[in-house]
């Protein structure tokens, strides 16, 4: 690992071999971070490298399993949201948490004061205390005003308040500027400036790593939970940053197999939806072919699968099944012109887990399985037997409770109630997440098996080495844009994290 050593001070907040894990699986691996006075510390990396969790722990959400934390040389034994906050650690999230219904000085009073519920409030002194603290942070807001009405840039300038009152020592920033405009950005780093000139010390997370060299003094990049690199900003590159957050091995990955390439089953053109915020989106899929979608937290790839399933209709453009232009304004629609989506949070909306496999299975196609509008139970099971045994569903019966399932064949019955509706076109949005490494690859293999009967397969995923491992071709996006499109040879880790930087690879 590549670490520059600062020069002797004290450091405000230190973490040292941190380890987490869930159900299994390690989010962090002996993870180090260290933040000095009056330093803005950036740290990076791709998707699931253990970002999150390792904030999680600094602001006491989470507890790690091994390693400790130290914050201003008082190590921590109590993780909990208090304590964190008593030791002066804030956290500014890219979606702020307001209370929408109650105004902005009640909601920087329900973050900075104390006392019983039946106490006299001093409104005025209240408000003005609000309007005090959103002057320091560079807010023209009415402390009147409701939560609800203020722009997300505002939202965040009153989180920022919220810090200053609370007399926070360390600054967590995650993400700040996604949503803002080029001034709104500059008055945020004239934010940072004067934390910074008061001691403060900033945790600075950004996809964005022209601004990370701009505010930035130091930057670590984690890696599958690993710290690989902390260095200082003038002895790196912006290539150096890609290469260390992308280098992990491949081989978990299960070989692409090749299967023949059909005609264009799927054909996006043009595509816009302004509330999901995509623009000009031009792509197509084949049959047979599996077109990996790439791109950072934000991007647009979710969007994009929910929009071309009609479940938030596009503004204008047009989508083409098998060469014919189709109508699609509701999931129905789609179904009914062979598009099949399985969605990224299977427990929340890609099955239902109270209800048996077999009702699962039947939920997208219940037609097919209903006789003058009652539902035929034998011909529902019968179709859950042929998809478990095809899919390798492993359950006691198909009665059996869908959420008694392990997390891998959940996705699997998910799978298994939209090929059900016999698709030409399958949307797969994060087909694998929080699977363990069996189940992983018999879903790699079901995907090549799927390709090889036909089926155009549109991949979202956050994992690299799925995406260059599954892929024909990969379309990367960034700010709800096709960044650019790479074959399968030409596609590297650093091409594709360029590309989803916001990068022309025309003038790397």
């Amino acid at each position: 690992m590549v670490r520059v050593q600062s020069p002797e001070m004290s450091s405000l907040l230190r973490a040292s071999g941190i380890t987490k894990a869930f159900a299994g699986v390690r989010a962090l691996n002996s993870a180090s971070f260290d933040l000095e006075p009056g330093e803005v510390h950036a740290l990076v990396g791709e998707n699931g490298a253990g970002k999150s969790t390792l904030i999680r722990i600094f602001t006491g959400a989470e507890t790690p399993d091994a390693g400790s934390l130290e914050v201003e040389d008082r190590v921590v034994s109590d993780y909990q949201p208090k304590v964190s906050k008593s030791l002066g650690i804030a956290v500014i999230y890219q979606q702020p948490a307001l209370f929408p219904d109650l105004s902005v000085a009640e909601n920087i009073a329900l973050a900075l004061e104390s006392g019983g519920i039946w106490r006299k409030v001093d409104w005025r002194a209240r408000k003005q205390r609000a309007r005090e603290l959103l002057e320091q942070a560079g807010a023209s807001i009415d402390p009147d005003s409701p939560a609800w009405s203020l722009s997300m840039p505002e939202q965040q300038l009153v989180e920022i308040a919220k810090a200053i009152g609370s007399n926070a020592r360390i600054l967590i920033m995650d993400e700040p500027t996604a949503s803002l405009t080029e001034p709104e950005v500059e008055r945020l780093f004239r934010v940072i400036a004067a934390f910074r000139a008061e001691g403060c010390g900033i945790v600075y997370i950004s996809h964005r790593l022209e601004e990370i060299f701009s505010i930035a003094d130091r930057i670590t990049v984690l890696r599958d939970g690993e710290t690989v690199a902390t260095q200082h900003k003038n002895q790196v590159t912006r290539e150096d940053i890609i290469r260390q957050m992308a280098g992990r091995e491949l081989s978990a990955v299960l070989p692409k197999q090749q299967v023949p390439i059909g005609e264009i089953a799927l054909d996006v053109r043009r595509l816009s939806n302004q509330a999901a915020g995509l623009r000009d989106i031009s792509l197509h899929v084949r049959r047979g072919e599996i077109l990996g979608v790439a791109g950072l937290v934000g991007a647009g790839r979710t969007e994009l699968a929910e929009t071309i399933f009609g479940l938030t209709p596009a503004d204008s453009g047009k989508i083409l099944i098998n060469g014919k232009p189709v109508r699609i304004a509701t999931p129905a629609q789609a179904i009914g012109q062979g598009i099949a989506c399985v969605p990224e949070d299977r427990r929340q909306h890609g099955v239902v887990l109270e209800m048996p496999i077999a009702s699962n299975v039947s939920l997208a196609s219940l037609p097919a399985v209903s006789s003058r509008g009652l539902i035929d139970r034998k011909a529902e099971r019968e179709l859950a037997r042929g998809y478990m045994g095809q899919l390798r569903i492993k359950a006691e019966s198909v009665q059996s409770s869908t959420g008694t399932l392990s997390g891998g064949n959940q996705q699997k019955v998910a799978l298994a109630r939209w090929l059900a509706t016999n698709p030409a076109v399958l949307i797969l949005d994060e087909p694998t997440q929080g699977v363990d490494v069996g189940s992983k690859q018999e879903i790699h293999k079901l995907m090549v098996e799927l390709a090889g009967r036909g089926i155009a397969i549109l991949m979202i995923s956050s994992e690299l080495p799925e995406i260059l491992g599954m892929s024909d071709r990969i379309a990367v996006m960034h700010a709800g844009r096709i960044q650019g499109v790479l074959s399968r040879a030409d596609a590297t880790p650093q091409k594709i994290l360029s590309l989803a930087l916001g990068h022309d690879l025309g003038h790397e």
